[in-house]
């Protein structure tokens, strides 16, 4: 990923050197395995753990000559020991080393994306709470439909926030599995409990079956999750556009008055950077999900189709939805709520938006359903297009009708308590 986009934290999970030191730390917990297992010499093992070294410049020189990332490694360390160095790699063939490895850096890389996915949902919670009883117009195709509070709208982006921090959180954990089972996976150059004390020592769980590689539906998934945590990121990001229109107005992004610019050439322009930033890089992130499903299929026991594409999607992938929980995060925390401009948009329609209220009303005086809808239509429809309000007319149209009931905002708000109270369970349990 770019650097315009790479967070230091992420960013340092996933650079040569980290990988290479997450090989090193599965080769020297197989040789130390080896050792209590009583086949390296303890002092042997003991040699290994405190001279193996390598840069990145030696590995890729030796790759030069090898052709080949894992063999130029193991060449390199082997080296830095000395005589002890044999004992590197002892059994193991290169997704042994590859795959647990890369299983380490997906939960170092998972657990920030989860504490990234935890931040935006309480932002969101935060501001839901601030807005739970203030009115505001809801929409269908765009279209004013009937009031909503602008907390409860919220409320619903940070119900799917929540979720997304629990996809994250159950994909990393299964993501977290290693394999030291051999070349197709038979444990016949390495037996399993050399396995077991390497996952434990590493803190992953083992596959329960595999062939020369982990089974990648583990890294779909996850690549899944971040896809689906993206396109809840965009979700939230394409009302917030839609809301700083000029002609509405009711909410958008923070902007700091003084320093930002909004356009180059129009200093009045206050534009939604940051909210279509985020539309575009939820592109990436389904992209990346794609790439993931079609690694999922490999011939018999392994081939190398996926390891191209994996060496871009994931890294790729963990830093692009680390940076965009930092940036919707503040987004969320910063939002500007324009209270007068909610208010005002409930009155555009004058009164049609209780439409329903009344049609129901009426068929409840005993009026056929289409009767009822036709004469609430054409008074709707009339009050719409700048004729008197609906009020009166619905009243002209049925003066038996309980005006007050109908026009009543708090309607809409007598299920809030139990939103909130489910939205606040949420929030005790961290």
């Amino acid at each position: 990923m770019i650097e315009r986009y790479t967070r230091p934290e992420m960013g340092a999970v996933w650079t040569q050197q980290a990988k290479f030191q997450s090989w090193l730390d599965v080769e020297l917990a197989a040789t130390d395995a080896w050792a209590e297992e009583g086949v390296v010499p303890a002092a042997a093992a003991a040699a290994c753990r405190g001279r193996a070294a390598f840069t990145v410049e030696e590995v890729n020189a030796r790759e030069e000559i090898t052709n080949h990332d894992v063999a130029a490694f193991v060449d390199v360390v082997a080296a830095s020991i000395g005589e002890e160095g044999r004992w590197i790699h002892y059994g193991l063939t290169s997704s042994d080393v590859l795959d647990t490895a890369l299983a380490v850096q997906l939960t170092k890389a998972g657990e920030i994306l989860v504490e990234g996915a935890k931040k935006y949902r309480d932002a969101l919670i935060d501001r839901a709470f601030e807005f739970r009883d203030t009115l505001a117009m809801g929409r269908t195709h765009g279209v004013h439909a009937e009031p909503t509070t602008f907390g409860l709208r919220l409320a619903g982006f940070a119900f799917e926030a929540d979720r997304n921090w629990r996809r994250l959180e159950s994909s990393t954990a299964q993501a977290a599995r290693g394999k030291l089972s051999g070349a197709v996976g038979t444990y016949a150059s390495v037996p399993p409990s050399i396995e077991r004390r390497v996952m434990g020592n590493l803190g992953l769980a083992r596959e329960e079956i595999a062939t020369q590689v982990v089974p990648r539906d583990r890294h779909a998934e996850l690549l899944s999750a971040i896809a689906l945590a993206g396109a809840g990121i965009e979700r939230f990001a394409t009302e917030v556009r839609h809301l700083q229109r000029t002609e509405v107005r009711e909410a958008e992004e923070p902007f700091a008055s003084g320093q930002q610019k909004g356009s180059s050439a129009m200093p009045h322009k206050r534009n939604p950077i940051r909210t279509e930033r985020m539309t575009g890089l939820a592109r990436l992130l389904r992209g990346y999900a794609q790439t993931g499903l079609e690694n999922v299929a490999l011939w018999h026991e392994r081939d190398i189709s996926h390891s191209g594409a994996e060496r871009v999607i994931l890294p790729d992938a963990t830093i692009c939805l680390d940076y965009m929980h930092h940036v919707i995060t503040q987004v969320a925390s910063g939002l500007v709520v324009h209270v007068d401009r909610l208010a005002a948009n409930l009155e555009q329609t004058n009164g049609a938006i209780f439409s329903q209220r009344a049609l129901t009303a009426l068929v409840e005086s005993g009026m056929t359903r289409d009767d009822a809808y036709r004469t609430v239509q054409a008074a709707a429809h009339e009050s719409f297009d700048g004729g008197p309000p609906f009020r009166e007319l619905i009243g002209k149209a049925a003066p038996e009708l309980d005006l007050d009931e109908i026009f009543d905002y708090s309607a809409y708000l007598t299920h809030l308590p139990e939103v909130f109270e489910r939205l606040e369970a949420i929030r005790q349990e961290g």
